[in-house]
């Protein structure tokens, strides 16, 4: 089913795989007539042509990249657009589309999340950008439909900012690298590995892209195979894929901790670009005759059964016929990871789910940018048609992904036949997928083909006693197991036929609604700001020396940035710095807001010239301590703030506020034995954190103990490799913690306290 390569390969005229061993380059001149060159091999992936085109320095080792476009919506937005406001910000100097399909409803906190659009309509006339109002579409599937580009590449403030299936490289990062841009800069990163997928046959009548995409994520995501690479898609089997179909697995390429994706084309995706008005857009791409790849995985889409993860990771995946086999054995190691991550929280079993010997669900959704396609809600009233999904507890929404999709399914009479079966259809909304939607009843379990079932990702709270359960299916099987009224059902058992409809783009919506300044700005325009719209603090800079208490420890094999900042309904104050903050790791560690606070009033009594002993008593001992060794440290070159630990941070979401919240409580630094991606350690240093990682093994701390890190702003000036720190309240006990690979800039932001007081310089 799913093949991994222990090392490269190289690929010949996009068909033949010649694995690199011992024997590569005599197989390799057989097949080519030429000597095996790697180097010159790895320019001949698809990857490395775009990333060129789109590099601004002459190095392609060390990469400066422009990208095309940027997109955002409206969680993330307002932060942007006020960093780069208070960096000098005049105009968007490329395309920036903010649309508005996180706090849609506003319907929490008030005016807040509407006064959020209002910013962004009147940004956007300000500084030549685009509008998408609340409703219209949700982030991605407006940039299929209206920004993506063969041989482009987009940038987006949000993680799965994927397009790779139409030829566009995008990403999706933090806050800060969408400023850089705006601020004429660049996304500076190592050329990143490039691995191969290689898709043969075709997929089973009844499997989705939600079944290729997970057993995907299952064969990578443990073992890191391509974290931080560009998963390059090439194979015969493509070929038998529509463009729905690869785009639905694109999407999910996220949840690998790939850096971006990529996709041979072809005619199919021609004629997406076609369909949308945009066909001039599309080029063919393909990897050269001989191309090299860092690992390879074969993908046999004939052999992919329907999937389903279930809770807290789309890793955590089976088929579904495995978890109706092996039922209790499976539900038994469910709770087991559960007590994990839930902590022991709150009691926690899906037992209770079994009927009859049979699984049952409480709720199936087919939402957002992941299964709010076309083809997904069409194959999913074709199972339906005709059926019931019961007036018991049993519910199903589906979410049609933009409003032309909307459009087309009422035209066509798919949305009558859903609603006839008791579904409700709604507008396009990305609300179920991150917590502000659909919230199901308190020990429910939810069925969904959207991105992410991490804990509390569905709306509940564990501070609360409330804890909910979402597991991740393809739409096809969501609507077998609603037409068998809740019982766990792949789709492969639908004996019916697929209609296949034929999709017709309208775009007049978006004429009518969209606002598009078409790059022109208007400098007249007042910016409209609500009450909850805050400027950011300011930041101090990096000091001499610096003093750091441990004020919160995490020891899941991963954490999400669901867990560092809740999502739900704390994303009405994601335009509010010091509102959003009291909400940090209030799922996780409840106590973490008040230590960091208590902390951080050493810190702001150096900046008022005051005593620190006076503002935070603790603190004298520890000086006491830190003087006996280093006498010349005083408050004149010294500064004190928190650090969390936990074992792997920054799993999901680009969310900067996941780094920026414990920026703004006083927070340096974070402790990790690594970090799940790039994006969330590139957060920690555009906000002026120290990403430091340290041996995994037994702590040589623990929370509430002090550190003291002597020299710290020599060190990174110096580009030092290992720095030296001292647990203070562990009798000046030494240890060395790492930083990793920090570019001149990086180190830079982090010397000046975060990227605004950079740009300020």
């Amino acid at each position: 089913m799913i093949k991994l390569f222990n090392g490269g390969a190289y690929l010949v005229n996009g068909e033949t795989i010649i694995e690199d061993n011992a024997s590569a380059s005599a197989i390799l001149k057989q097949a080519t007539g030429h000597d095996a060159d790697k180097q010159e091999a790895k320019k001949g992936t698809m990857a490395y042509d775009i990333l060129k085109a789109h590099n601004t320095s002459s190095d392609m080792d060390q990469l400066q990249i422009r990208f095309d476009k940027l997109t955002s919506h409206d969680i993330t937005f307002v932060g942007i657009i006020q960093t780069a406001r208070a960096s000098g910000l005049e105009k968007f100097p490329m395309p920036y589309v903010l649309t508005n399909c996180h706090n849609s409803l506003c319907a929490v906190g008030g005016t807040i999340n509407e006064d959020d659009h209002m910013f962004g309509l009147t940004c956007a006339k300000r500084y030549g950008g685009v509008y998408v109002p609340p409703h219209q579409a949700v982030i991605h599937q407006y940039a299929r439909e209206m920004l993506a580009g063969a041989g482009k590449m987009i940038l987006g403030s949000d993680s799965h900012t994927r397009y790779g299936a139409l030829g566009t490289m995008a990403v999706g990062e933090g806050g800060p690298e969408l400023v850089k841009q705006l601020l004429n800069k660049t996304y500076d990163i190592a050329m990143p590995g490039v691995v191969g997928i290689y898709m043969t046959g075709a997929p089973k009548k009844g499997v989705g892209p939600q079944d290729v995409a997970l057993a995907l994520i299952k064969a990578v995501f443990d073992n890191g195979y391509v974290k931080n690479k560009v998963m390059e898609f090439v194979g015969p089997g493509i070929a038998n894929l529509s463009a729905d179909f690869r785009i639905g697995i694109d999407v999910m390429t996220t949840e690998t901790t790939c850096l971006s994706s990529i996709w041979r084309t072809d005619s199919k995706i021609k004629d997406f670009y076609d369909i949308h008005g945009r066909v001039s857009e599309y080029k063919e791409l393909n990897p050269a005759p001989v191309a090299y790849y860092d690992g390879m995985i074969i993908c046999e889409l004939d052999k992919i059964e329907p999937m389903i993860a279930m809770p807290f990771h789309p890793s955590n995946a089976y088929t579904i016929d495995e978890v109706n086999a092996n039922l209790m054995d499976i539900l038994e190691d469910v709770e087991k990871r559960a007590a994990v991550s839930l902590d022991g929280k709150v009691p926690y079993t899906l037992k209770n789910k079994v009927r009859n010997g049979k699984l049952y669900v409480d709720q199936g959704i087919i939402a957002g940018c992941a299964g709010g396609g076309f083809e997904n809600i069409c194959a999913a009233a074709d199972i339906l048609r005709g059926k019931s999904i019961g007036s018991d507890a049993f519910t199903l929404s589906v979410y049609p992904a933009s409003t032309p999709i909307y459009m087309e399914i009422a035209r066509n009479g798919v949305m009558a036949d859903l609603m006839e079966t008791g579904a409700i259809v709604k507008t396009a909304f990305c609300g179920p997928c991150f917590g502000a939607g659909d919230t199901p009843a308190n020990d429910a379990f939810s069925i969904r083909h959207s991105t992410r079932n991490f804990p509390n990702r569905e709306g509940s709270k564990i501070q609360n006693g409330q804890i909910a359960s979402v597991a991740l299916m393809d739409a096809r099987s969501i609507a077998a197991t609603a037409a068998n009224k809740g019982y766990l059902t792949p789709a492969t058992q639908f004996d019916g036929e697929f209609t296949n409809p034929v999709y017709h783009f309208d775009s007049k919506i978006y004429e009518n609604r969209v606002f598009d300044s078409k790059g022109v700005a208007d400098p007249t325009v007042e910016i409209q700001f609500g009450p909850n719209i805050k400027d950011w603090p300011k930041m101090p800079a990096l000091p001499e020396n610096l003093i750091i208490k441990v004020v919160s420890e995490i020891h899941d094999p991963v954490t999400t940035t669901d867990e560092l900042i809740p999502s739900g309904e704390t994303s009405s104050y994601r335009s509010n710095p010091l509102g959003l903050a009291e909400f940090a790791l209030s799922r996780k560690d409840p106590a973490y807001v008040g230590r960091a606070k208590e902390v951080q009033k050493a810190q702001k009594a150096i900046e008022n010239g005051e005593c620190m002993a006076e503002a935070l008593p603790e603190i004298k001992p520890v000086m006491e301590a830190i003087k006996a060794k280093y006498p010349d440290v005083d408050k004149t070159n010294v500064g004190v703030g928190s650090t969390i630990f936990a074992c792997k941070p920054g799993d999901g979401s680009a969310r900067e506020q996941a780094a920026s919240c414990q920026k703004v409580l006083g927070g340096w630094a974070n402790i990790a034995f690594g970090y799940a991606t790039k994006r969330y350690r590139s957060n920690l240093i555009n906000w002026g954190m120290l990403p430091f990682v340290i041996e995994e093994g037994d702590l040589p701390f623990e929370n509430g103990d002090y550190l003291f890190i002597p020299k710290i702003k020599e060190a990174i000036e110096n580009k030092d490799d290992v720095i030296t720190a001292y647990v203070v309240t562990k009798d000046m006990k030494k240890i060395e913690m790492k930083l990793g690979d920090l570019t001149d800039d990086e180190r830079e932001i982090i010397l000046k306290g975060c990227l605004i007081n950079y740009y300020q310089g």
